[in-house]
């Protein structure tokens, strides 16, 4: 016995724990303005006397808060959503051929907003979901972009 090796099995890729139904209602549940990270944001620039325009159609990637006379963008994004490298960002273990693909050409299409707006002379900022555990170092990073 001692001379067999134990066969290696292959990794399955995981099934989705939730049916069809679930699934659906979770992701019909997912909002794309005025998230709870978005409204944080907006809530510590307004306190601190900033005043903003949101979504601005007129520029690209429509940024979530436009400082106007300041020319800076800020987009709040989801962790997950866009493939931030935390806890958070991480991809599930179902359906990577479905997320993979989705994360990437999510964070593609951020990027080339961003050059965009570069281009017509805007700062950019992109806030993570997960820097809103620290809204010390959070506002001073805020401070710093739209000051400097």
């Amino acid at each position: 016995m001692g001379l067999l090796k134990p066969v290696r099995q292959l990794a399955q890729p995981a099934m989705d724990t939730r049916t069809p139904e679930q699934r659906r209602r979770i992701m019909q549940a997912v909002k794309q303005k005025n998230t709870a990270p978005e409204l944080a944001v907006r809530k510590l620039l307004y306190s601190h006397g900033y005043r903003y325009r949101l979504h601005r159609r007129d520029l690209p990637g429509r940024p979530d808060i436009a400082l106007g006379l300041k020319r800076k963008a800020i987009f709040v994004h989801g962790c997950f959503w866009h493939g931030h490298d935390c806890p958070k960002g991480q991809l599930p273990k179902s359906k990577l051929n479905y997320w993979g693909p989705k994360i990437e050409a999510n964070k593609e299409r951020d990027r080339r907003k961003q050059r965009e707006l570069e281009k017509l002379g805007w700062g950019v900022m992109t806030i993570w979901q997960c820097e809103l555990a620290n809204a010390q170092a959070l506002w001073v990073r805020i401070q710093e972009f739209v000051e400097g």
